[in-house]
């Protein structure tokens, strides 16, 4: 009687998941998490609203513009919002990072970026849905804008790609930092850029050395464009500033995410 010597069982690869069915699920992943975590939504929500009370009507009779001040400092309060909420995503990325999560993710047949661009695409609802809260709180304090439907639209457009740029860069910077509480110590930074621009008080108010910052900084061409939209003002070509400024970040941010995910997946 012979022995039977078996044949060794070859694992066939895993398939890949086709389409965008990861990324669908990670987005959903991630707008779950947000709904939880109803503290962290509610403040991304309150803190712009109250410094849209805070400069309207404690600040707004000493500021020197033109017309009713709340109409000029919304664009401002608007990325504010933005930058508040999508502030959040580097806590949420590097959270994933240190709690072995994305180990686990990384035996599943799935794409490298589906996980960032889940909290991405996320973090834009998130913030779009803010950003329609500020304007409805700020329509109810006398916010009068001029914009009409297409304007309107061009205007949200330019929201969306700024919250776009800003929260690629700070998934990127959650994915740097090396615990979640350095990730909001980091990108509490960015916040600061509105305060350093055309956001609540006209550049030529400001001292000279500091005029140079606020014109050619990111955040003042975006505000001035939705300004722009919403009141009437002059563009000029601040539109193409602010698509260029938002394009190069979007890249930039990509590139560096991209890079800081598979070196961290290769330690």
């Amino acid at each position: 009687m012979t022995a039977v010597t078996p044949s060794p069982v070859l694992s066939a690869p895993r398939p890949r998941i086709r389409g965008f069915a990861a990324e669908r699920v990670f987005v959903r992943r991630s707008l779950t998490q947000s709904l939880r975590d109803g503290e962290t939504l509610s403040m991304s929500i309150m803190l712009p609203v109250t410094l849209m009370l805070l400069f309207t009507f404690v600040f707004g009779g000493a500021m020197q513009t033109e017309g009713n001040y709340v109409d000029y400092v919304v664009p401002g309060i608007i990325l504010l919002c933005a930058g508040f909420g999508a502030g959040t995503t580097a806590t949420y990325v590097s959270r994933d990072m240190t709690t072995g999560i994305i180990d686990r993710f990384r035996t599943m047949p799935l794409r490298a970026g589906a996980v960032l661009t889940g909290h991405v695409i996320a973090s834009l609802a998130r913030n779009l849905v803010a950003t329609a809260v500020v304007i409805g709180v700020a329509l109810l304090l006398g916010f009068h804008p001029t914009a009409d439907l297409a304007q309107w639209a061009g205007a949200g457009a330019v929201i969306a790609l700024y919250i776009l740029a800003i929260t690629y860069l700070y998934a990127a910077i959650g994915l740097a930092a090396g615990s979640p509480e350095a990730a909001s110590g980091y990108g509490f930074i960015l916040m600061f850029l509105p305060y350093l621009s055309s956001a609540f008080v006209p550049i030529d108010t400001m001292p000279s050395w500091l005029q140079w910052i606020a014109t050619y900084q990111p955040v003042t061409p975006v505000i001035e464009t939705i300004r722009g939209l919403l009141m009437g003002t002059d563009l000029g070509m601040q539109p193409l500033w602010a698509t260029g400024w938002c394009a190069l970040i979007i890249t930039v941010a990509a590139l560096w995410g991209a890079w800081l995910f598979g070196r961290r997946r290769a330690s």
